[in-house]
Parts: C-alpha cells; structure tokens; sequence
C-alpha cells in the first residue's frame, strides 16, 4: 500500500470537530466606506463615449486579415468587448465565411498565429468550427512540431497553445497541440531571456490558460502588456483605462452598499466561527459578471456566497454531527421549529438565509412569480445542505467514498447549482414556467461546471484540510480507492478538470439564442473564478496573498 494512503487515518475518525483558526476578516467595514473615485463623474461617461466611437473606425481602417483579428483580440483582453458587440460580431461572421469558402486564398490557413488566433475568437463566441475548417497549420504544425523540426516564433505556440484548450472531446489533435506547446514554451526559455515582456508572457500562460482565466481580473494586466506593445494604438489604451477607471468605481459603490448591509444584519458575532468573507464573495461576483448592468446580479451572488461560507464551516468545522440533522431538517421543511432545541448561532443563521432568499426572490419576480422563484431558490439551498450533511455523515462514520461516490455529491456541495441559479435569473428578461426546460436543458453544464469548482477547491486544500481533519476530498477518496500516491492522485484530478473543460466548451459551443449567450458566459466564468481562487491554495481560508493583491488591483486601485 502506499506510503501517501498509509497516512490516511480516516477508520479513526472522531465526530469531535476542530477549529479552522480562520483569520479575522482584514477589509474593515470603516475601510471600505472611505473608498471614493472620481470617475464615477459624468463627464467620465461622456469622454468614453466620445473614445469609443473613435476606435470603431479602426474596424473600418484595418484592413489586413491578423491586424483585425488582433484588434478584436486586443478589445476582449482589454475589457471593452462591451462596447464593439456588433461590430466584433460582423467581422467574425465574415471570418466564417471567407474560410468556409474554398476558392478564398488560403492567407489565413498559411500563418499558424492566424489560424490559432482566428479559431480561438470563432470557438470563444460559439460558433462551433472544427480545428480542420481552418486549414492544415494544426495539422502539420501540431503534430510535426513535437519532433523538434518546427523552427518558429515563440508568439506563434502562445497562440497555439490559447487556442487548444477551446478543444472538445475526441478532438485529438488539439490535445496533441497542446502538448507540444507546453513543451515546447517550457524549453523556450532560454529564447526569451533577453525579451522581459516575452518572457513574462510565456510565464503567464504556462500558469493558467487565458480561457481558465476571469477576464476581468486579467484586464490590468493585459492594459500593461499592451502599453509594451511595438504598434500600440493610444487611443485604445486610453479607453481601456478609462473604461476600467469608470467600471471600478461602480464596483466601489457596490461594496460599500454591500458592506453597510452586512453590518446591519448584526449576525457576525454570533457567526464567529466562521469566515467573514464579503470582499472576497463580491470579488467573485463580480468575476461573474463585471458589466455595469447585472448589478443586481452581483448583489444577489455577494450574498449567495457568504453564506455559503458560513453554511459550509457550520457542517464542516463548529456544529456536533447530533446538531446538523435537525440543522438540515430545518432547511428541508423551511422551519425553524426545528432548531428551537439548536444552539443560538444555528437559528440566527437560519433566519437571516431565509429573508435573504425571500427579499431575492422577490427582487427576481415580483409579486407575479414570487413564489415560483421562491421554490427554485429554495430548492437550490435544500440540496446544498443535504450534500453536506452526506459529507459530515461520511466523516462521522469513518468513511471514505469512491471518487464517484464522493463526485455525484460534491458537485451540488460544491455551491456551483446555487450560484448558476442566481445568474440565470439575473440574464433572463421574464420569468416563466418555462425554467423547468431551462434545468433540464443545462444540467450538463451546470453538473461540469460545479465539477469544477469543487475539484479546483480541493486541489487548493486538501493540505490544510487533512491537517486539521476535514472529511476527504476528491483527491483522498482516489487515493484510498485505487492506492496510489498524491501525486499521481492529483494529476488524476487535474485530468478530470481538463474534461468537464471540454464538457463546457461543448455546450457553449452549439447555437443558442442570444437571450442565454449571457448565462453562458457567467456560467464559464464562475468555473474561472475557482481556479483564480484555488490556484495557489485557499483563497477565502488566507486573506493576505495573491487574492488580497487581485482586491486591491480590481475594487482600490485605480489607474
């Protein structure tokens, strides 16, 4: 047996839980009201307005095939695909025709950064190509270059590798693209040494795929990368920065609304115990969705969030095993009778969730279809909390699941259908009966994207969680079901993650209609938040690293 799985002492398990030493949360409530910018200024909207319609006409000025799509490319890293829908929609459209159309030169086949940027931007806005539309770059470059004979521009595999990770299942090629230009990236070094701004690129998309990445929370530093750039168009930049100048003081706005709620709920004494996250929840949020409209939306998921966290260290770290099944009940019967016996904190908790989701889904449907909405919400919460009552039972007794045991509960743990829920009732323009299709339609999308979220938080603490004798995690239950070491179980979960990834981009690669392009979008992006927050451990149990510098750069710091 494996010395890893050895180590696993989980047959003598104790139902006596232990503190997670949580640290106090460090964004004061008095910080975060003295935030103020003055680009929440109308004349701020003004001057957008008047710079937005000037980089429009680069559409029209530009008329080389990859100086385009680099601009389309450029608009979308940079934050402003808001403001150039139609014209980016336009020029993809022509794209699509141009390479279906055999007799066309082939200038867009024959240039390898062409054709990866040129598939990455069709698959990135659904349109569902194949690799082999696009000519044979993929093909004889993909599959050739892992020879070693492929003597080409280090911009040209970033690309490459981009465009790969939009692959669905069976698309072999993409993932032998992939490979290569991982490799090929991790022994370039030495050819970018004397290229900083290179260098650092390279760097950044070894770390995480620009399509596993917010794109808000990369819009700074792409705004940096771009100021580097040899042919930079000033007027761009000087939109993107004014753009993220304008949208981070909304954003300000919001946190302090949220911040002065929280206060006024006056249940964080009595929640003590567990993590008080706020800042970090509306980081989230608004990784979900950034535009200024689905305000609501964000005000809707802050709130979701922390009390998922609350809820979370309730079953995991401070309540006895013999108070959460009168705790679960309360929630499955929408009582409180039964936490009348329960200790203060649980009927506190109980209470507050229970306004929060009436006020929501009042703010969804109105009077008409309260309660319709009511019954979704209400459902979402029950199977979240009977998921983590399955989870504390398991721990009571001793038991470590199957990995697939352990996954057909973990995705509905994980918070994920909660979350989905909330954004698809902040994207619809009218609630109707019809929602019951809508469940149906995107259960595999919601079940890989809460996959997601619940694998990249266990890679990120399975560490902490084992020292302070959590329940096991994915990558434990793999461990003890197939004896094998962590390594190799965590690279078992890795592929995992590359899967359901294939899974998403399948779903929202098919034509839908325009109306649910935008809950698409926030649904791909909830699964990016958790690798944001995951990625170099926990990012709501520690404060004071990476995600404190990202609050900082995303809600404080202006340009």
């Amino acid at each position: 047996m494996s010395s890893d799985v050895k180590n696993i002492h989980y047959d003598n398990l104790s139902s006596q839980k232990v503190s997670a030493n949580y640290k106090p949360n460090i964004w004061k409530h008095h910080f975060l009201q003295t935030l103020a910018s003055k680009y929440d200024k109308e004349d701020f909207s003004r001057q957008l307005n008047k710079v937005v319609i000037e980089v429009k006409g680069l559409f029209v000025q530009e008329v080389d095939v990859l100086q385009k799509l680099e601009l389309v490319d450029w608009i979308q890293k940079l934050g402003l695909a808001i403001h150039f829908e139609k014209e980016i929609n336009e020029f993809l459209e022509t794209i699509l025709v141009y390479i279906k159309d055999s007799n066309n030169p082939c200038i867009i086949r024959e240039n390898l950064q062409v054709t990866a940027l040129c598939f990455r931007l069709l698959r990135q806005h659904g349109y569902n190509v194949l690799p082999g539309i696009l000519g044979n770059s993929l093909d004889e470059k993909g599959i050739i270059m892992r020879k070693n004979s492929f003597d080409g521009d280090v911009r040209d595999i970033m690309e490459l590798l981009q465009a790969s990770h939009l692959g669905l299942e069976g698309e072999n090629i993409l993932d032998e693209a992939k490979t290569f230009a991982i490799n090929y990236l991790k022994n370039a070094f030495t050819l970018t040494s004397s290229n900083n701004m290179l260098l650092e690129r390279v760097l950044h998309a070894l770390e995480l795929p620009s399509h596993w990445r917010v794109p808000w929370f990369d819009v700074k530093w792409h705004i940096m990368q771009y100021e580097k750039e040899k042919y930079m168009n000033p007027v761009l930049l000087e939109l993107a920065k004014l753009n993220f100048n304008i949208i981070q003081s909304k954003l300000q706005i919001e946190v302090k609304e949220l911040s002065r709620w929280w206060e006024n709920l006056g249940i964080q004494k009595d929640l003590s115990f567990a993590r008080n996250r706020l800042v970090e929840s509306f980081m989230c949020a608004a990784g979900v969705a950034f535009e200024p409209k689905y305000k609501s939306m964000r005000k809707w998921l802050t709130k979701v969030i922390i009390f998922v966290l609350v809820i979370d260290d309730v079953y995991d770290i401070h309540a006895s095993f013999e108070e959460l099944k009168p705790f679960t009940m309360a929630f499955d019967r929408w009582d409180r009778k039964e936490l009348e016996e329960l200790p203060k904190y649980m009927r506190v908790l109980f209470l507050a969730l229970k306004d929060v989701i009436n006020e929501t889904a009042y703010e969804i449907a109105g009077e008409n279809n309260f309660n319709m909405v009511l019954h979704y919400l209400k459902k979402a919460w029950i199977d979240f909390c009977k998921a983590l009552y399955m989870e504390a039972e398991w721990y009571k007794k001793g038991y470590i699941p199957s990995l697939q045991e352990y996954l057909n509960n973990a995705w509905i743990s994980s918070s994920g259908p909660v979350i989905l829920l909330h954004s698809y009732f902040a994207t619809i323009h009218e609630v109707t009966d019809e929602i019951d299709d809508f469940l149906h339609t995107y259960e595999d999308l919601v079940y890989n994207i809460s996959l997601v979220i619940r694998l990249c938080n266990d890679l990120g603490t399975t560490v902490a969680e084992r020292e302070r004798g959590d329940a096991a995690s994915s990558i434990t239950c793999y461990m003890y079901e197939m004896d094998v070491s962590e390594e190799i179980a965590r690279k078992h979960i890795q592929g995992i993650i590359i899967n359901a990834w294939k899974k998403i981009n399948r779903n929202c690669s098919t034509n839908v209609a325009s109306s649910v392009e935008p809950f698409l979008t926030q649904a791909t992006n909830a699964a990016r938040v958790a690798h944001t927050l995951y990625q170099n451990g926990d990012g709501f149990g520690t404060q004071d690293r990476d995600i404190k510098k990202l609050i900082l750069s995303l809600i404080v710091e202006p340009f």
